[in-house]
């Protein structure tokens, strides 16, 4: 049995603001919008039963308040879901948008249920679904009737089982969060004609000159009539058919970027009757080199370095679910406000009204895919397949998006298998190549992949480059700081700061060397993290987002973004390292030698400095020497994280020694030490 979910008292501003009738009021899908619609969220009947019981319960629990999960406190309720129950609702509800002619029909939108559901209106079962984080769609007007009207959903969630998860887990703890079961997004009713639009996306040409439509409808080969506009403005009119790809020059375009997110508005008319309202924006994502040589990502054609924060997704009192929809838009906005121009979703899928708030707001999105654990049978790697699939069916009409992630650190993959995985990646290249894929962030990644990235904390750090991928640091950072009052359990008030001095202080040491990566190569990082979640307390804002921990927006966006200016000139003068080094015959993981182990480099004495840089980890110890002069700054074991010291008045133009004794308990022990040309005034 499990716990019940911790009764944390904290919450955020918007905790009052929500509405007991009628939560999250906002029409749910705003990159197909129509007029005609009804919102079915606000007070259901529950109850939880035995997950054998296939009859609807004649008592209920009680009422919940949807679209909250019954975990959270915003649901009324908080309790946990267990893998022996089944979560059951109804509600009655008058259809406002029902005929009695029945000329159009009747679709029944759920936003988000986790994870398995039944359907039934008026006793009829009208359809079911598993994923916790795709929309899906039933017609219903067969069973609806004029007036009042039952609906009534069954959910099976065993939460860690055999389906994609993320973060849930029913004991939770460390990295791990309270669980979600049942309705977490909005439940919706719309009326339609009887042929209708079902989806519009848009593609950009390489040439960044005209938009590919692919538009689909109920009915194959149905026409529609485009108007692209600016604003209100229409600026070309194009016909096509459903089913078939559709390309628009578009005359003087404007391109989609995180300094100026411009958006096109459409219109769409199809045969029939049907009307909808969209947008589309010219971007295009790809690889390539810079006048040095690195291989960047590029947006528009232009190299760009990404930075942005690692962002759960997670609410101290609606958990999944964002108390408000001004609630959802404070963490794009403040991520903006923060000087970031990316944004990592960590192993969860948010509302539509995110990603439509991000496209607006100009804030790249790397979509990981949710986790799943025990992914170890075919059926589960089925499951695993077929939500990541739909995850990226609803993500591509979001231009912002221009990474998928389909494997964390290794989380299930190696028991859904190194070798299929490939071919998953591979699979998904193919099928959406207007964006990069990893194939795994920071453990595994597998043949082709287009980005290699590390995780590495505090960090920074950086592979060794390889030829035709982008080296990333998708993970760095996670300083922890309580903030006393603003966390999920009040014994983590207690917690100090593991680091000298300041927070801000800390971070911006960091940043200075992220500066110095990016000039040898990285082409993004990703920090840990946008807010302090349930223990975790590494956030730069609190839980409740009522606290910015690091002295301020105005200071910490200074910070991030000197990492989009001209920076210094870096040359890598000697590397040693377990994962590259310049030197042959150098052990950088332990066991180590006994004896010193030597090498030589050259410098020209024409940069204004030369850097030492060391870490070492598990138990690695540095003894460092320049050409016979010792380095104490550099002594002893680092931490996963950079010490640098200046040691340009140890060298001498021409060849100078760099000698490293190392010791270590284990045989696991490794270190990495870097001799870096720095000239600030390079000019680029």
């Amino acid at each position: 049995m499990a716990n019940p979910p911790y009764p944390s008292k904290l919450d955020t501003p918007w905790s009052a603001k929500v509405s007991k009738t009628l939560p999250w009021p906002e029409y749910p899908r705003p990159q197909l919008v129509r007029k005609q619609w009804q919102n079915l969220n606000g007070s259901w009947d529950y109850a939880v039963v035995p997950k054998g019981q296939q009859e609807a319960p004649r008592h209920w629990d009680g009422k919940i308040l949807v679209p909250f999960c019954i975990e959270s406190a915003l649901s009324g309720v908080r309790r946990t879901v267990t893998p022996d129950d089944a979560l059951w609702y109804q509600r009655r509800f008058v259809p406002s948008t029902l005929k009695s002619e029945r000329q159009e029909r009747q679709l029944l939108h759920f936003d988000a249920v986790d994870w398995e559901a039944r359907v039934w209106v008026n006793g009829q079962e009208v359809g079911q679904h598993q994923g916790g984080y795709d929309p899906f769609t039933l017609d219903i007007t067969e069973a609806l009737r004029v007036g009042e009207n039952t609906l009534t959903v069954r959910v099976y969630d065993p939460t860690r089982g055999f389906q994609p998860c993320g973060k849930q887990k029913l004991d939770p703890g460390g990295v791990m969060y309270t669980p979600v079961s049942g309705i977490w997004q909005t439940v919706w009713l719309e009326s339609v004609p009887v042929r209708h639009l079902t989806a519009v996306r848009a593609e950009t040409t390489p040439d960044r000159q005209a938009l590919v439509f692919f538009v689909e409808g109920s009915e194959a080969a149905t026409p529609y009539t485009l108007q692209l506009k600016d604003g209100r403005q229409t600026v070309v009119t194009a016909t096509g058919k459903t089913g078939e790809p559709l390309t628009v020059r578009v005359p003087s375009p404007k391109l989609w970027s995180p300094g100026s997110p411009f958006l096109y508005n459409l219109t769409l008319t199809a045969a029939g009757g049907d009307r909808v309202e969209s947008y589309a924006a010219l971007r295009t994502v790809a690889l390539g080199k810079d006048p040095q040589g690195y291989t960047r990502i590029l947006l528009n054609g232009e190299p760009l370095f990404q930075y942005g924060p690692l962002d759960q997704g997670w609410w101290p009192d609606g958990l999944y679910t964002p108390p408000t929809d001004e609630a959802l838009r404070f963490d794009i906005q403040a991520m903006k406000r923060l000087g970031f121009n990316m944004v990592r979703k960590h192993v969860k899928v948010e509302p539509a009204r995110w990603y439509w708030h991000c496209d607006r707001a100009g804030l790249l999105v790397w979509q990981d895919m949710p986790n799943g654990w025990g992914i170890s049978t075919e059926e589960a790697r089925a499951n695993f397949d077929t939500e990541l699939k739909a995850m990226v069916d609803f993500s591509r009409p979001f231009p912002l998006v221009v990474l998928w992630t389909v494997f964390n650190e290794g989380w299930g993959q190696s028991n859904y298998g190194m070798e299929r995985s490939r071919k998953l990646s591979e699979w998904l290249r193919s099928y959406d190549p207007t964006r990069l894929v990893s194939s795994g962030s920071g453990w595994f990644n597998v043949g082709g992949d287009q980005i290699d990235d590390i995780h590495c904390y505090p960090g920074p750090g950086i592979h060794p480059l390889t030829e035709g991928r982008a080296a990333v640091l998708g993970e760095f950072g996670g300083m922890r700081q309580a903030t006393p009052g603003h966390s999920w359990k009040p014994e983590n008030d207690k917690e100090n700061t593991k680091f000298a001095g300041s927070l801000a202080k800390r971070y911006g040491e960091l940043l200075d060397q992220v500066l110095l990566l990016r000039e040898q190569g990285l082409a993004a990082a990703v920090y840990t993290q946008l807010t302090d979640v349930e223990i975790e307390l590494n956030g730069f804002l609190t839980y409740d987002r009522r606290v910015n921990k690091l002295d301020g927006d105005v200071a910490l966006k200074q910070q991030s973004t000197r990492l989009y200016a001209p920076g210094p000139s870096v040359t890598i003068l000697a590397q040693l390292g377990p994962l590259g080094t310049t030197q042959k015959n150098i052990s950088c993981i332990g066991p180590f030698p006994t004896q010193p182990q030597t090498v030589r480099f050259v410098w020209d004495g024409k940069t204004e400095r030369v850097e030492l840089w060391s870490w070492a980890i598990l138990g690695a110890s540095l003894s460092l020497t320049v050409n016979g002069q010792p380095v104490p700054e550099l002594s002893g074991g680092a931490g996963e994280f950079y010490r640098s010291v200046n040691i340009s008045r140890l060298l001498s133009v021409g060849e100078n020694m760099l000698t490293v004794t190392a010791t270590a308990k284990e045989a696991s022990a490794m270190f990495e030490v870097r001799a870096l040309a720095i000239s600030e005034s390079s000019g680029k």
